[in-house]
């Protein structure tokens, strides 16, 4: 950390589940319980099926709204029939973070060994917004936060983040691209 001041995000938490509901959500609780007490804001929050245009519709909703800056989503990573997150989502990015996944791959290791294989973690940008695809457990989510990104959007941390390339996010679209 560093003498730069926090600067608090907008950060919105979409559960992808055929089942979950607001009160049996507990990777949707876990994201935004570690969110708000870092300092950041819940900007909003919803669960949606495990249908690629749910999911979808949801994610590019927030992502063209300029007031939430990150999105995280927790569910669908996995290798059933049902798990579609990556499906929704890796088509829509304008960049794909593959060091997310790779980071994700290493930390979870750590916890549960080669059972990290069974996720399909990915992350991108879409119209200048983070997203974050975690898995839907609530390990899953405490690892994804607390080992990853509660330091990468934290303003202070060295020697980079993702807080202070935020301004530059939409260069491409003044250089003629198109927004999602």
């Amino acid at each position: 950390m560093t003498d730069r001041a926090f600067i608090p995000l907008s950060i919105a938490v979409l559960t992808v589940s055929d089942t979950r509901t607001p009160a049996d959500d507990k990777s949707g609780d876990t994201l935004a319980e570690r969110l708000t007490a870092a300092g950041h804001s819940l900007a909003d929050r919803a669960i949606v099926p495990d249908e690629i245009e749910a999911i979808r519709a949801q994610v590019v909703a927030w992502a063209q709204d300029r007031a939430i800056d990150v999105v995280i989503t927790t569910g669908g990573t996995g290798f059933t029939g049902r798990d579609v997150t990556p499906e929704a989502l890796e088509p829509i990015f304008d960049k794909r973070m593959d060091g997310f996944s790779a980071v994700f791959h290493r930390v979870s290791f750590d916890k549960i060994g080669v059972s990290t294989i069974q996720s399909r973690a990915t992350g991108g940008v879409i119209n200048a917004t983070f997203v974050f695809v975690l898995p839907g457990s609530p390990g899953a989510c405490r690892d994804g936060w607390d080992l990853i990104l509660s330091a990468q959007l934290d303003y202070r941390h060295r020697p980079c983040n993702f807080v202070e390339i935020m301004p530059r996010l939409d260069e491409h679209l003044r250089r003629g691209g198109k927004p999602v």
